[in-house]
């Protein structure tokens, strides 16, 4: 693979990895928003990723596809008073656990520094390599 292919996947992978992270932010901007009465609550959202091929570079590089609601069960608190109570007095939540969401912010976060670690050193050995070049 030639230098600029792997500066061109290095990029994909950062700009999905900024995607992953502004869908987790969402996520925990949310996860204590309360549902208006008679409404479903915010839930969570997952990305989803894919490969596609880079027709006019020939390189495969990874995008976000969609994102897709999480169908795990909302949370429920009681709080009788709040006009969205059942019944019952409980209300539903976000499904949003946020220690979750700070995990897999985290591992966003590596990966997009893992592409930046290679375009980093793509352009010292492009650097180095230009420096030989000059001293022959």
């Amino acid at each position: 693979m030639n230098v600029f292919k792997s500066l061109l996947v290095a990029a994909a992978g950062m700009r999905t990895q900024n995607a992953r992270m502004r869908i987790i932010s969402q996520n925990l901007a949310n996860a204590n928003s309360t549902p208006e009465p008679g409404k479903a609550p915010y839930r969570r959202q997952i990305p989803t990723f894919k490969n596609v091929m880079d027709q006019t570079n020939g390189v495969e590089v990874v995008t976000m596809s969609k994102t897709v609601a999480d169908q795990s069960p909302f949370r429920r608190k009681f709080s009788p008073g709040h006009p969205a109570a059942d019944e019952l007095g409980y209300i539903q939540l976000p499904n949003v656990n946020g220690l979750i969401e700070m995990m897999d912010m985290k591992d966003a976060q590596q990966s997009y520094e893992a592409n930046l670690n290679v375009i980093k050193s793509t352009q010292r050995m492009m650097g180095s390599t230009l420096d030989l070049l000059r001293r022959s």
